[in-house]
């Protein structure tokens, strides 16, 4: 039998599937952990997250109260359902990460929440409700600069010599996986340079990768694409490392946390002007191009390339950048400072 008797928050994590949320509540609940009494719960969490199996919240005591801190639609019913068909003493949190006007159920979720969090400013504008904003952050002792990228290179069977360039996260038209094809096929054409693709393609986005792969297979430069598969959280740092430059061509975005683990990586960035890229990438540790415009994308991975090579400087403030701005101690402070709060 479950014991409650220390839990103050439950994060529900209610998808099977990988995603951002997914990876959000994998870093976060063990840092929290160390510091207020916290629990994910769902179909599928890692061995090291603090957890309750998802059957125990039916026979969770009503007292004291907790915290439900949900991030999906379906978490929020799921709060709602135990506050209000079963009694259990609930403050509902909601973390937004969206950049569009929310759909009619998601507003009505919403409103019943007690506090509501937004990754970023732009995401809170998009709200109806007042918002909190705290914006994500990363494990900085996970995510660090190599200690010989050569030899990883050799590790991971990649590429011992020429550049680098890589983009990571699920394989759709909303990430701009396409755009990424098409700018590096235009540099190949300036220098030669290695292009990583890794991600999943769920069975809707399949034609839209196989149309990617069937124009890199056109191209003269077929051998220097490389697609590889999806990598657990845990072993994503490494791939960071390899690069030489790392691309975030979203045509949408909530968040975006890539940018900010190739940072801490000590690798620059190039990425688009949409989710909170524009607070993330700064001209000191990269650039940032018009989203939709694969001939833009390619100028500036051209541009970082070229004298004076403005990759070196941004290479050497990447880390710096993101060790003020971005680690998971400042996001998971914020958190249980909200957390109290709640429960005071």
């Amino acid at each position: 039998m479950t014991d409650f008797s220390n839990i103050q928050v439950i994060a529900p994590n209610f998808k099977r599937r990988l995603s951002g949320v997914t990876a959000t509540i994998v870093r976060l609940v063990p840092v929290q952990a160390r510091d207020i009494g916290i629990v994910a719960t769902g179909p599928v969490m890692p061995p090291h997250v603090p957890q309750i199996p998802l059957r125990a919240l039916i026979t969770m005591p009503r007292h004291p109260t907790r915290v439900w801190h949900a991030r999906r639609n379906v978490e929020m019913i799921g709060g709602l359902a135990l506050k209000y068909l079963l009694g259990k003493r609930l403050k509902l949190v909601f973390t937004s990460a969206s950049q569009r006007k929310q759909t009619g159920l998601t507003r009505w979720l919403i409103r019943r929440m007690d506090a509501v969090v937004a990754t970023s400013e732009k995401t809170a504008s998009y709200l109806e409700n007042p918002a909190k904003v705290i914006m994500h952050g990363i494990d900085l002792e996970g995510y660090s600069p190599p200690a010989d990228r050569a030899a990883l290179r050799t590790k991971l069977g990649l590429p011992a010599d020429g550049l680098l360039i890589g983009c990571y996260g699920r394989i759709r038209r909303s990430k701009g996986t396409d755009l990424f094809y098409a700018a590096m096929a235009g540099v190949n054409k300036c220098f030669p340079a290695h292009a990583l693709i890794m991600g999943r393609a769920v069975q809707k986005d399949q034609k839209f990768l196989q149309w990617i792969k069937d124009g890199v297979a056109e191209t003269d430069f077929a051998e220097r694409f490389h697609f590889l598969p999806e990598v657990p959280v845990e072993n994503m740092a490494d791939w960071y490392r390899v690069l030489d430059l790392y691309v975030a061509p979203q045509r949408s975005e909530g968040f975006g946390l890539t940018p900010i683990e190739a940072m801490a990586c000590g690798v620059p960035v190039v990425a688009t002007r949409v989710g909170a890229f524009e607070q993330i990438v700064t001209p000191d540790t990269g650039m940032l191009v018009d989203p939709d415009d694969s001939a833009k994308l390619m100028d500036a991975i051209c541009e970082a390339f070229e004298p004076p090579h403005p990759i070196e400087q941004w290479a050497k403030n990447a880390r710096p950048h993101v060790t003020e701005h971005f680690s998971i101690e400042r996001e998971a402070q914020s958190l249980i400072d909200l957390y109290r709060k709640l429960l005071d």
